[in-house]
């Protein structure tokens, strides 16, 4: 029954520190996905060091810096909660072997003691010759072998539990140093969002003193971005009622689909969520979507799609495989890139150079052209959108990680 007991005891240690050891694993990926993040976002922002920038575009900056520091914040609270949590359970184990090992050698001492007593061949001999007969002989030999078999193992596993100690107390060691670490990273951290924040005030206090002025600013911004989409949807049923045109069909609103086409558009729909970015790295600075303005509340916000900051230089990349159906000129977004995919389509807007033609095929992450600067903000930023046929879809929804 004891033995049952300690398999057991044992796949549960195996279990829980395969849990801690793959939830240590997940946080340090996750720590490392928001500090490159923290550092895409600075990369972004020195791009845009020398320009002059309005309040609310600093406000803006500020506000993706602070909500990325507070994400960083809160996976080194966690880790060093974690880490605390495996201190704790290696001090329970470090007491227990203490006490296990204390008792071995009191134990083994003992033993040795009782050992001493008749340890000359001379008893041993006569311990044998006393046997009433040669079985109580033979049982009394196989004990003697026993008792040494037993000294050997007793010693043994005295060393393994030093050794075990040993490696225990160095762990802890090693834990208390990373805990160390990682709690002055976390000060330096919260030390930074402090800075920010009282940063962020000062600039929402003056905001508030011109509210009128930034709405008004705000409305122009709304009104090119209004005119930027209605262009792309013009755009799109122009496409659509072309390309029906070839196929038969006089409908401007929902594509004809081929088999083929039909086939590439369901595979599309199966990769809901797991699309890939249309750029390696980037930070969403305007959603999908009608919302009200964070800091001027008397300001409304809407767009068809994303907008993603990213680094200078950068490339935007296709979603997934489909057939470029058209690169136009848009004012005040340069080149707009569309591709089909059936019933689907992604579009990438503002791009400084192309690297397609209308009718090539292409594949997911392939390079499809350069981002260009937004003339608005001074930053690398892409304009991105999804539509099925006509309708808007929301690409944070698509898009994995969005």
């Amino acid at each position: 029954m004891r033995f049952f007991r300690a398999i057991l005891f044992l796949i549960i240690c195996s279990a829980v520190t395969s849990t801690v050891a793959q939830t240590k694993a997940e946080l340090e990926a996750r720590r490392k996905e928001i500090q490159k993040e923290i550092a895409s976002i600075n990369s972004i922002l020195i791009s845009t060091q020398e320009r002059e920038k309005s309040l609310l575009e600093e406000v803006e900056d500020l506000q993706l810096q602070i909500k990325s520091t507070e994400k960083l914040i809160r996976v080194y609270n966690q880790e060093a909660n974690l880490i605390t949590q495996n201190i704790d359970e290696n001090t329970l184990k470090i007491d227990r072997l203490r006490t296990d090992l204390e008792q071995l050698k009191n134990d083994y001492a003992l033993m040795i003691k009782q050992s001493y007593r008749s340890k000359n061949k001379q008893n041993r001999v006569m311990f044998l010759l006393s046997s009433a007969s040669f079985f109580q002989a033979y049982k009394r030999l196989q004990y003697m072998k026993q008792y040494a078999n037993y000294r050997k193992q007793q010693g043994e596993e005295i060393q393994q539990k030093t050794i075990e100690l040993q490696q225990l107390n160095e762990q802890l060691f090693a834990q208390r140093q990373n805990k160390e670490a990682i709690l002055a990273d976390n000060r330096k951290a919260k030390a930074k969002l402090v800075d920010k924040k009282t940063n962020l005030d000062q600039l929402i206090k003056q905001i508030k003193l011109e509210e009128k002025n930034y709405q008004n600013e705000l409305e122009r911004k709304q009104k090119a971005i209004a005119k930027i989409d209605q262009e792309i949807e013009r755009l799109i049923k122009e496409a659509i009622a072309r390309e029906n045109a070839i196929a038969g069909s006089k409908s401007s609103t929902r594509f004809k689909l081929t088999p083929e086409a039909k086939a590439l558009a369901d595979n599309f729909a199966d990769n809901k969520g797991k699309l890939p970015w249309p750029v390696v790295s980037g930070i969403v600075s305007t959603r999908f979507g009608k919302h009200r303005h964070p800091i001027v509340k008397t300001a409304m916000i809407e767009s068809n799609g994303v907008r993603i900051d990213t680094e200078v230089n950068s490339n935007a990349r296709a979603i997934f495989e489909g057939t470029v159906s058209q690169i136009n000129k848009i004012p005040g977004a340069n080149i707009a890139v569309m591709i089909r995919h059936g019933d689907y389509i992604s579009v990438y807007n503002n791009l400084a150079e192309v690297f397609v033609e209308p009718g090539d095929k292409v594949f997911r992450n392939q390079d499809i052209g350069r981002v260009g600067i937004n003339s608005s903000s001074g930053k690398t930023t892409l304009f991105f959108q999804l539509f099925k046929n006509l309708n808007k879809l929301n690409p944070e929804v698509w898009i994995y990680k969005m």
